[in-house]
């Protein structure tokens, strides 16, 4: 008998010890799913300067190869985020079609209204009304790129904002992207939602128009139900209570979704549980008890991952990555919800604390490697991933190749 057995069956016995009904654990593992972002799998640097890597996906084609290919190997990414226009194509059913043929789907769509010239002071919030209908126009397009594949998830992130004092009139900007973002939401499909993300600063630095949670609720509540607020795990200060924000919005019905990565400064760019992987637990604990009551929640919660990851391998980073969220998950699952309430009841700090400790020092790996069989995954994603030898044959296959070449489309 294969080692993980043995220890599965120990395992196994251990939880059912501790009062846990491992079905049902078992069950949530194994329904669980994480968007890979399309942006992930390309290109990345920091602002002095981009860094190749060899067999890197350079197209929208490319890059759903290699999320595919991470589907394949942990079976709970089946979609593909999209950024527009770094992921642009004239013709977006060839793309979910080829993207269907490998197993994955488009995900949520994220438009980009920051890069271009003509947002140096903004987009939603620039005082030039022509800046605003071209930003607008950006979401419509992306809108309808949602109605071509299916997708029901817009991601917004802006970034908004000032570098100096004086620069610009707060209330008026607050205005003008209500306007705006009335404007989007009504452009939504008919079963589509709209996350609004919030950054507490960069790339402006005084001031920044969605610079925190309550902001970003603020300008969902306004627009309406299918609005929520999207959590950016590297979008706060040092310090932060993340988890106390997660149960806030979702007692309001209104934490749409998350982006998974981590930070030890400034961004958000390192892969999920590199620097914190306490936070990520405490933070699942939050979640799935709100999952395990039916009534908590009013629309799913959409789990992405958001890395641009410069310095590790792009599919290492990303497997890497989806390995860590679902042994977050696992190990929040084993908190014995009755005890801890009882804990709570009466006090018992210490005791309340400890019901926690228990479950995130358990070693979850052979329970995940159980349910990973169960669901046709590689029992060690990341191990089977770097004995495949598919980063070599991608690197020669894309070696001086114009990617997507023949398929009809950009």
């Amino acid at each position: 008998m294969d080692t993980w057995r043995e220890e599965w069956k120990l395992l196994e016995r251990k939880l059912q010890n501790r009062g846990l009904d491992v079905g049902a654990i078992r069950k949530r593992i194994a329904g669980f799913r994480c968007e890979t972002p399309s942006w992930g799998y390309g290109p990345s640097g920091t602002r002095f300067g981009v860094f190749p890597q060899s067999g890197e996906a350079r197209t929208i084609w490319e890059k759903l190869e290699d999320a595919a290919e991470c589907h394949r190997l942990t079976k709970i990414c089946p979609t593909v985020a999209v950024h527009i226009p770094w992921d642009k194509a004239s013709d977006w059913g060839k793309v979910q079609a080829f993207a269907e043929e490998r197993g994955v789907k488009i995900g949520a769509v994220n438009p980009n209204v920051f890069q271009d010239h003509e947002y140096k002071y903004g987009s939603f919030g620039h005082c030039d009304p022509n800046v605003r209908a071209k930003a607008r126009a950006h979401m419509q397009e992306c809108c309808e790129i949602m109605k071509v594949t299916g997708s029901d998830l817009l991601s917004l992130w802006f970034a908004d904002g000032t570098d100096y004092p004086g620069q610009a009139d707060f209330r008026q900007r607050k205005h003008w992207f209500e306007e705006e973002l009335k404007a989007t939401y009504a452009m939504l499909p008919k079963n589509g939602r709209m996350l609004v993300e919030y950054k507490f600063f960069e790339p402006a630095f005084y001031h920044t128009d969605i610079a925190d949670w309550g902001m970003a609720l603020s300008f969902a509540q306004k627009c309406g139900e299918r609005a929520q607020v999207l959590v950016d795990l590297g979008h706060h200060a040092h310090g932060v209570n993340i988890e106390h924000i997660v149960s806030f919005l979702i007692d309001e019905g209104r934490l749409g979704g998350f982006h998974f990565n981590n930070r030890k400064y400034a961004d958000d760019d390192l892969t999920c549980g590199s620097t914190n992987p306490l936070e990520l637990f405490l933070i699942f604990t939050e979640l799935v008890a709100a999952e395990g009551e039916a009534a908590t929640l009013k629309h799913p919660i959409a789990y992405m991952i958001d890395q641009s990851h410069n310095t590790k391998p792009k599919l290492e980073a990303m497997i890497q990555t989806v390995e860590f969220i679902q042994t977050a998950q696992a190990k929040a699952l084993l908190v014995n919800r009755k005890k801890l309430k009882e804990c709570q009841a009466n006090n018992d700090v210490v005791g309340a604390e400890r019901c926690l400790t228990e479950a995130y020092n358990t070693d979850v790996e052979p329970l995940l490697m159980s349910v990973r069989e169960e669901l046709g995954a590689a029992l060690q994603p990341l191990e089977i991933y770097r004995l495949s030898g598919y980063a070599k044959k991608t690197a020669e296959q894309r070696k001086g190749k114009v990617a997507g070449a023949g398929l009809g489309v950009n």
